[in-house]
């Protein structure tokens, strides 16, 4: 295929850590169910539900909104139909009769939000091993506009986090002396072209818009640069949720799904469609 003009990166789970790892982690510790707590999230509602309001940048991150997080993520319908979803799932494999037909839904897991978040936002702060010196190269390379569309949250001056530590959400680099980038610059726009949070502009994928938004953000500066007009099949997009993907295909740009855990083979599927050598074990942050 033709190489893109510009790629476009989401960042919790692409060019740094997951958050969905922190959520993963915390599931396993307190027996909660795999997968429960995403499900409860992306469950919304789309409009007012708490996760979705402060990535859109309508709401401040305070304690109020803790409160309104644990109260999206304990609603008994979300848990309700998870656990039924999920129990004839598992009867399915098992030959058995689904759990939920006969027996009551269990209580509601007790879920601390706060602490939840925080432990997502702090994971959040490593580069990933394998995507950010991709990243890098492609920057130096030159060829191609960069930039990020990130569901976000905006954090108020001097908030706290959960052991009542001032928070700072920039980038921790390993500071080995065989880390090549161990004095690259802590803050993370300094990677992009364009930069683009939820929390600031309003919109949070999967939203149409937001998607629009990049590409004429992306075009605007390929065209300074006297590159040409970007069009939404120019644009490599890579993003670690399927959802965010679906749309991003349907509003015309082309994908690349990072998997949790498979940044490595995320990084050799982006070599392949921008012609260039991005993967170096010995690089390896």
């Amino acid at each position: 295929m033709t190489p893109p003009k510009a790629i476009l990166f989401d960042i919790g789970g692409v060019v740094v850590i997951s958050p969905f790892q922190a959520i993963l982690d915390y599931e396993v510790e307190n027996n909660i169910p795999v997968g429960y707590i995403n499900f409860a999230i992306q469950k919304g509602p789309h409009d007012t539900g708490a996760w979705q309001l402060i990535e859109r940048g309508e709401v401040e991150l305070n304690d109020q909104w803790f409160a309104d997080f644990r109260a999206q993520l304990s609603l008994p319908q979300a848990w309700k139909e998870y656990w039924i979803t999920q129990s004839a799932q598992q009867s399915l494999k098992d030959g058995a009769v689904p759990v939920a037909a006969t027996e009551p839904v269990p209580p509601v897991p007790a879920i601390d939000a706060k602490t939840l978040f925080w432990r997502m936002m702090k994971i959040s702060r490593t580069p990933d091993p394998f995507m950010y010196p991709a990243l890098r190269r492609l920057k130096e390379s030159g060829r191609f506009v960069l930039g990020a569309l990130s569901n976000t949250v905006h954090f108020p001056t001097g908030i706290l986090d959960d052991e009542a530590v001032l928070f700072d959400k920039s980038l921790i680099h390993d500071p080995a002396p065989s880390n090549p980038y161990a004095q690259d610059s802590p803050d993370i726009t300094h990677c992009f072209d364009i930069y683009l949070s939820s929390a600031h502009v309003g919109l949070r994928k999967p939203d149409p818009a937001v998607y629009a938004l990049a590409v004429a953000e992306l075009s605007r500066v390929s065209e300074a640069r006297g590159w040409g007009r970007v069009d939404a099949g120019e644009v490599l997009f890579l993003d670690d949720i399927g959802v965010n993907l679906k749309f991003a295909r349907r509003s015309g740009l082309r994908t690349v799904k990072v998997g949790l855990g498979r940044t490595r083979e995320a990084v050799r599927e982006l070599e392949g469609e921008v012609g260039l050598k991005l993967l170096d074990e010995r690089s390896r942050l």
